[in-house]
């Protein structure tokens, strides 16, 4: 089906049970038994909140969408006829959303509450917040695991790249980018929130525009708040909802190219919003990071036989990384190359 990206669906007028229309938007891409769990649960814990929900199948070949249709027939389901990528799938959804506040919601989260209904009580107070996301609980024992980040500098990635985060845990000034002195128990305004729950306030969406689709799968988290920024609106981890997230559902077929994609993904956002230096840094940083990685990892692949396996992806995936930094081109009109980011309006 052919979507019209830049329209957005009318308000409806229906009545809902708790004054406030909520659209929730799941991307999906294989990885069926996921995604029944994460539908199951949200139907389970949150049916009297949410107006509607939208699945965007991104051309699963596992009978993902045809399971969804025949067990959750009262959803919206949108079929691609090929993988679109997380944003411009969640764009599409955004697009036939009718709702005040969206969910964007990642496949493999799994419910364990009514974790939406208090983050919009808090959005509908503070017009000055764009977007909100609960506490991530993983892991076998649901501890609560980092959901947010500091925009990407040159200096916060050199700490990470040479693991200054590590050596200097908690430390604010070396362990700037993941938030290392962050213990995601308390309310507050953050930089980034990560994209794997958010709710958003649909006339937010509207004044910066949705998801930017040059970020296929990583990435565009980070550069939508940085967009809610420059536009003064606030992004605010919400410490009193949460839900459980497995991650790395999809990428786990092929984790090697999936990290990949996440460095190729930070030097996007690099290109986008920082200056020729800044880039070289950048890479440089990258460079180091994946030098010192590789090394490490071809001597403990030496030395340690029985873990060969886990230690021969961890030495691939830094080999790709090198490679893919050293053939990256300073290309002046790549700079520029602001695809246009779809616009969220009324209809």
């Amino acid at each position: 089906m052919t979507i019209p990206l830049n329209t957005l669906l009318p308000l409806s007028s229906q009545p809902h049970a708790r004054a406030a229309r909520v659209s929730v938007v799941i991307v999906v891409w294989n990885a069926k038994q996921y995604v029944i769990e994460c539908l199951d649960s949200l139907r389970d814990f949150c049916e009297n909140v949410y107006s509607e929900v939208i699945i965007v199948d991104n051309a699963s070949t596992d009978g993902t969408p045809e399971l969804v249709a025949q067990r959750f027939p009262e959803f919206k389901l949108i079929r691609n006829s090929e993988n679109l990528g997380f944003a411009k799938a969640n764009n599409i959804g955004m697009t036939n959303c009718t709702g005040e506040f969206v969910c964007l919601v990642n496949s493999d989260v799994k419910f364990t509450s009514d974790c939406i209904f208090p983050m919009v009580k808090y959005l509908e107070g503070r017009p000055e917040i764009a977007m909100v996301g609960p506490k991530m609980l993983s892991g076998e024992d649901s501890r609560v695991y980092r959901s947010t980040l500091r925009f990407p500098t040159v200096w916060n990635v050199f700490c990470r790249a040479v693991g200054l985060d590590v050596a200097f845990k908690g430390s604010r000034f070396f362990g700037g980018l993941l938030m290392a002195d962050f213990d995601h128990q308390t309310t507050a305004p953050v930089e980034v929130l990560v994209g794997w729950f958010w709710l958003v306030r649909r006339n937010a969406v509207e004044r910066v525009g949705m998801l930017d689709t040059q970020f296929f799968m990583y990435g565009e988290d980070v550069d939508w708040c940085y967009r809610f920024r420059q536009s003064g609106l606030g992004v605010v981890f919400y410490a009193e909802a949460e839900a459980f997230h497995y991650g790395g559902a999809s990428s786990s077929a092929s984790p090697a190219r999936f990290y990949l994609e996440q460095t190729r993904a930070n030097w996007q956002y690099f290109k986008k919003h920082h200056g020729f230096l800044a880039q070289g840094g950048f890479l440089a940083a990258m460079g180091c990071h994946h030098a010192t990685r590789a090394l490490g990892s071809a001597c403990a692949y030496l030395y340690a036989p029985s873990r060969r396996a886990e230690i021969g992806l961890k030495l691939k995936r830094s080999l790709m990384c090198l490679h893919w930094v050293g053939t990256v081109t300073f290309n002046r009109s790549a700079w520029f190359d602001d695809r246009s980011t779809e616009t969220f309006q009324g209809g």
